[in-house]
């Protein structure tokens, strides 16, 4: 039999390629859009935007992903299991784009944007179209089949990175140099950073044709029986989906709303820009997530289940706490990826990369809720999240602007995390290495702490030597102490 961790290591490094690459390329981008439009209030419309994708992108796939995930893997007749699934996301995108397409001007119009009906058109189109590819991509993740997922992925953004330098800087760059013909004339200054939104629609076109087979290489028929029990199982974790959305993205929803006019463009573009700075944690966590959802399931049967989960839990958090601090410790030349005009938001970077790590550690414990059918308990937790973050925001936002959506984030994640340990110790017992969890972590904000000391008064060079002296440190704990165990553990399976 295969070494679990080694296949779940293997999975999460071909995941991770899909998952890293895609968003490094993605995270290039950020300073691309910074140094080109150096108003952050042009940003904050991509900022905005996107907020709403990823808000809405939940509530048309509404669960299905998950939840055919738990069918596939329960129902000897997969192919009805996809196709049912495809179907519904077929049927609910189709009517989301007629419904939106409809009301699209009142959109524009609510959002500040009357003059841009394109970019809620695109907008549509693009959740539309993500929400079509995710039974697809599903399908290849359960059947392993990482390589073509990484293709399809990184061909996604390579074509998405082509057509926004095509615009935004040679049109642009043409159009600002006073040309009129040629490459100019295929710019137009009233669209501006909008062409990001048509890049990002033009690349889910491609991925849908790289997907054909997914859509033509199986027989369509829909059971609507398995569907209502897909519903049942899948409408909770809609709950989940959008109150974890409310947590992740709601603030920069709502930062324009509750500030001054003059100063919430500026504001949210400057956030939205250093939330990226975090981007390496939240690359690590979406290539495990995609990576360790099939794993979860697959041997969630076996004896040692439990105790495999807790292991997979004690190296994320390991993981997780060294990103965590090589981030901080090399911020001084990683602030260079974003704009100066944006560099007064950096005081936010560290909150989020530990809102970030607690959210990791929860989608670990969340495996406790899914594998036992009681999704309605992710609600809970994740509705409780969700109120802390819209309370915090609604009271502070106005005083501190983003600062507060930063904690905000972290706060909720924490609570959500802690009550979700609580309640799978009740439903799920699992024996997990706390010790080792607060050694590592612990180390990584005591030596963050540390470098706090001299930043400011030694020169640039000096500090960054002093700080990846005290990452180094860490990597010798962990080789010290955790190696030999993870060493251990490795041949024990």
């Amino acid at each position: 039999m295969a070494n679990p961790l080694k296949s779940l290591a293997s999975q999460t490094a071909i995941y991770g390629l899909s998952t890293i690459l895609p968003r490094f390329l993605n995270y290039l981008l950020v300073p691309f859009f910074t140094y080109k439009f150096t108003n952050p209030a042009d940003f904050g419309i991509n900022t905005e935007i996107y907020a709403y994708i990823s808000f809405l992108n939940i509530i048309l796939t509404y669960g299905m992903e998950t939840a055919f995930f738990n069918f596939v893997n329960k129902n000897e007749n997969k192919n009805l299991v996809y196709s049912t699934a495809l179907l519904s996301l077929l049927s609910s995108s189709t009517l989301f784009i007629l419904i939106g397409f409809m009301g699209a001007g009142a959109l524009a119009r609510y959002l500040n944007y009357p003059d841009n009906v394109d970019f809620i058109q695109w907008m549509i189109l693009i959740i539309a179209t993500d929400a079509i590819m995710a039974i697809p991509f599903a399908r290849l993740r359960s059947e392993q089949k990482a390589i073509k997922f990484t293709f399809v992925k990184i061909t996604n953004v390579i074509v998405n990175i082509g057509v926004t330098i095509f615009f935004i800087h040679f049109c642009k760059s043409a159009y600002d140099g006073g040309q009129t013909t040629g490459l100019a004339a295929w710019y137009n200054p009233k669209i501006g950073i909008g062409y990001a939104f048509l890049a990002n629609l033009t690349a889910n076109i491609v991925s849908l044709f790289l997907l054909a087979k997914e859509f033509t290489g199986f027989t369509f028929s829909f059971n609507t029986k398995l569907w209502i029990s897909m519903m049942k199982y899948a409408l909770p974790l809609l709950v989940v989906g959008l109150a974890g959305m409310v947590n992740e993205t709601f603030d920069r929803i709502i930062i324009k709303k509750l500030l001054p006019a003059e100063i919430g463009m500026h504001d949210l573009g400057v956030y939205g820009a250093c939330y990226k700075i975090s981007i390496l944690m939240t690359i690590f966590i979406q290539a495990f997530k995609f990576a360790a959802e099939p794993f979860f399931f697959s041997h969630a049967k076996q004896e040692d289940s439990r105790r495999l989960n807790a292991l997979v839990m004690k190296y994320f958090v390991i993981a997780c706490s060294f990103l965590f601090l090589a981030t901080m410790m090399n911020l001084h030349w990683i602030k260079y990826f974003v704009s100066k005009n944006y560099w007064e938001g950096l005081s936010v970077v560290p909150i989020l990369l530990l809102a970030n790590l607690c959210l990791g550690v929860y989608y670990n414990l969340s495996v406790w809720y899914k594998l036992t059918g009681q999704t309605q308990f992710g609600a809970y937790i994740t509705l409780l999240g969700a109120a802390v973050t819209l309370a915090i925001n609604f009271i502070f936002v106005p005083k501190y602007s983003y600062l507060a959506s930063a904690w905000a984030t972290l706060l909720s994640y924490a609570v959500m995390t802690v009550v979700s340990y609580f309640l799978s110790q009740k439903y799920y017992p699992t024996k997990y290495n706390l010790r080792s969890f607060f050694f590592f972590f612990g180390f990584a904000l005591f030596f963050y702490g540390i470098s706090l000391f001299w930043d400011g008064y030694a020169n640039t060079y000096v500090t960054l030597a002093l700080n990846n002296i005290l990452l180094l440190f860490y990597v010798f704990l962990f080789y010290k102490f955790e190696l030999p165990n993870l060493k251990k553990t490795y041949v024990a399976y």
